[in-house]
């Protein structure tokens, strides 16, 4: 099918679109969270996310955690490999899930290195154990190296929507044409009691960035396809209209977060940054530039992108009003840098505070970095997006 065929019958088919709502377990060790959040059942089964009491909504994001087979796995690139193996990724995501106490996680690709695994749904069930045993809702999408092994692309995102907690979807039902495993989006509801607890005051978009080019005439990896972006834009359109729609009509649009794996082109354009940039290629991005970056930019609602792949890049920074992170490096078996911890993002939503005491719309955004070390040592807070910027 031509990508003008695709073009015409995505929007067609998404006239009328409407968003979506949303081993080796270490069984000594309990978690006793209670996270600040409301995770209510409706339409079926599907959940709804919203803020909390406190106004307040925080996202962990893990990149690459490159699972593979347990304790038999070795590490990479650490300063003393003896007894060292996945068991320590697992460890420290239990850690980070208790300090944090978050209210999602969201992992974003090569979960697990599938190359490595001797039984691909095994170690993903290891791999997020300590995701679904907290309790927490979660999210993932893939990476270029969690269908190398025993399951398909699409094996493996239909392994993981079958996993408990997970708020994760294969893809939107209303897309008829669309590219990849794993495009869908979440909202996030004002808090209970305010004005806006029947509103998405959070919109959060992930989309699959592909694994490798498909092309001959070109090498590297994937990119985020024509189809996806028609998805993007119309449920972008859609939560923009009924955000600013009454009750009660706002007159800006509620902010969006988007998490997916390989970076775009544009992290090569960030200048002023929080964090480092350690890779020795920079940034791997596609070869491609298929435009995702300008149409965000044209939807205007995305404050924020996350990302994973390149383990030593762990930077923000802005780029035309629009913020460009990375994760770092969050696996053992992952590789990394002798002496550098592995690390993972926290991303805070605020509520503004409104009338007779109760909350409004999204005030800010911040974030900051969690390390592996002794203390759990926080760095680089930073905010990336308040309401006055």
């Amino acid at each position: 099918m031509s990508s003008s065929s695709i073009r015409w019958k995505a929007k067609r088919q998404f006239s009328s679109t409407t968003t979506m709502n949303l081993l080796l377990v270490m069984a000594t060790l309990s978690l006793s969270l209670v996270p600040n959040v409301c995770v209510e059942a409706e339409k079926g089964q599907q959940k709804l996310l919203r803020f909390g009491e406190d106004g307040k909504f925080k996202i962990l994001q893990v990149a690459d955690m490159h699972y593979a087979n347990g304790k038999t796995t070795p590490c990479l690139n650490v300063s003393s490999a003896a007894g060292c193996s996945d068991l320590n990724t697992t460890a420290f995501l239990h850690r980070i899930i208790e300090a944090e106490k978050p209210n999602l996680i969201v992992f974003t690709g090569d979960n697990i290195y599938a190359n490595d695994t001797i039984d691909t749904a095994r170690s993903l069930d290891e791999a997020f154990a300590p995701a679904i045993s907290s309790g927490i809702p979660w999210a993932a999408v893939l990476g270029n190296h969690d269908q190398e092994g025993s399951l398909s692309r699409e094996g493996v995102m239909k392994h993981i929507v079958g996993l408990n907690n997970t708020l994760s979807k294969l893809n939107p039902p209303e897309a008829d044409v669309i590219d990849g495993y794993g495009n869908y989006n979440l909202e996030v509801h004002g808090a209970e009691g305010s004005a806006f607890e029947n509103k998405s005051v959070l919109n959060l978009y992930f989309l699959d960035s592909g694994d490798y080019s498909t092309y001959h005439s070109i090498n590297g990896y994937g990119w985020i396809k024509l189809s996806q972006q028609l998805w993007f834009e119309n449920t972008s359109k859609s939560l923009r209209r009924a955000y600013m729609s009454s009750p009660p009509a706002q007159n800006a649009t509620a902010p969006g977060l988007a998490y997916f794996h390989i970076p775009l082109q544009e992290y090569a354009m960030v200048a002023n940054m929080t964090g480092v940039k350690l890779e020795p290629s920079g940034i791997s991005s596609p070869s491609v530039n298929s435009g995702f970056f300008t149409t965000m930019l044209e939807s205007g609602d995305v404050k924020a992108v996350f990302t994973g792949h390149d383990h030593l890049n762990d930077f923000c920074g802005e780029c035309m009003g629009i913020d460009l992170c990375y994760a770092g490096g969050f696996g053992y078996h992952a590789y990394g840098k002798a002496g550098w911890s592995r690390r993972a993002r926290v991303v805070v939503a605020s509520l503004d505070k409104g009338g007779e005491g109760g909350w409004g719309g999204v005030k800010s955004i911040e974030t900051w970095k969690r390390l592996d070390d002794q203390l759990l040592s926080g760095i680089d807070d930073q905010v990336l997006w308040s309401k006055t910027s």
